[in-house]
């Protein structure tokens, strides 16, 4: 019998979850993956995984999938920012109610929708969360209700980062926004002020901030939180980024959120963007300096290494792509 540590990695076959369970994988834990679909993801950074057929939506299939374990990460989103209301809740108690059997700590990625105004520019663990939409609002009641459980005997991590991107991920603003997922790379849509910083997740760095975490159980407290630096740049610092590893300058153009504004009350998902827009319009930064306090340093791929790495994975370059020095 193994004796690994396991941990449950519930959205698995999705952006942040695969990206965790990767990187599980590699600090030597056994993952079990809870996927609804009998299909397995062709990812070879994934083939160790034990893949359970289970819905995130129902408890008793989270209950029995964490069995033994000492982490429940909760990495499963409606997709398309669609439904966090209704599904989002309900899957939080399940994560609880499976801790409370197992006695594993629940982790839980965050990002900066929690904050307003008050906590602009420069967001820390502990600034004030008075969110200006609805899904930040959702945000807020789930992280208070998993810090809530600590009085349940329920232990959490919160680890908070900005927008997410990588060679495997799936919907992400870089690939469906600044460039076309698939497409080569021609040209790219900046969604605001070239002049206004951004705070970006490189999905491998954020993976391995997390295990790196997870790994420290034992100086954590039972309700922690911490923030993913990142990259924060401008957007003409990833503009030229871009321009960078494409070996060429690229055609630049705005997104049309008149357009959006348009299409609104008949798209849902665009009706979810445009909620966003703020994000590119005002500077909202991460303080990382408590997890760079627990951890030594932070984990940082060079951003156009990153970008370079994420455009080929998904399929924006060749392999052979030059970059400009």
């Amino acid at each position: 019998m193994s004796t690994r540590p396991i941990a449950l990695v519930i959205g698995a076959t999705g952006s942040i979850g695969g990206a965790v369970a990767a990187a599980l994988l590699a600090e030597g834990w056994h993952v079990r993956g809870l996927n609804r679909s009998p299909n397995r993801p062709d990812r070879p950074d994934l083939r160790g995984v034990e893949w359970i057929t289970g819905d995130a939506m129902n408890p008793g299939d989270i209950l029995a999938a964490a069995q033994g374990a000492k982490v429940i990460f909760q990495g499963a989103n409606p997709p398309g920012y669609a439904n966090w209301a209704r599904f989002q809740p309900g899957m939080m108690e399940s994560c609880i109610a499976a801790a409370k059997a197992s006695g594993a700590r629940i982790v839980l990625p965050g990002n900066v929708y929690n904050y307003g105004p008050d906590a602009w520019p420069l967001v820390s663990e502990t600034s004030p969360q008075n969110p200006r939409t609805r899904k930040g609002a959702i945000r807020v009641t789930l992280e208070k209700r998993l810090a809530d459980a600590s009085s349940e005997g329920v232990r959490s991590l919160v680890v908070r980062a900005g927008d997410f991107f990588g060679p495997a991920s799936g919907s992400s603003w870089l690939t469906e926004g600044w460039v076309a997922k698939g497409k080569p790379l021609k040209a790219i849509t900046v969604p605001g002020p070239l002049d206004v910083a951004h705070t970006w997740a490189y999905l491998p760095d954020f993976a391995r901030s997390i295990v790196g975490l997870i790994a420290m159980e034992a100086a954590l407290p039972s309700a922690a939180v911490f923030n993913h630096g990142g990259h924060q740049v401008t957007g003409l610092e990833l503009a030229e980024a871009l321009d960078r590893v494409a070996g060429r300058k690229l055609a630049r153009r705005n997104l049309p959120w008149f357009a959006f504004s348009l299409a609104a009350p008949f798209v849902e998902m665009v009706r979810e963007m445009l909620e966003m827009r703020y994000l590119w319009e005002k500077e909202v930064r991460l303080d990382n300096s408590k997890l760079v306090g627990t951890l030594g340093s932070e984990p940082h791929t060079p951003l156009d290494v990153a970008l370079k790495a994420t455009l080929i994975g998904q399929g924006c370059l060749g392999t052979e792509a030059p970059m400009a020095a």
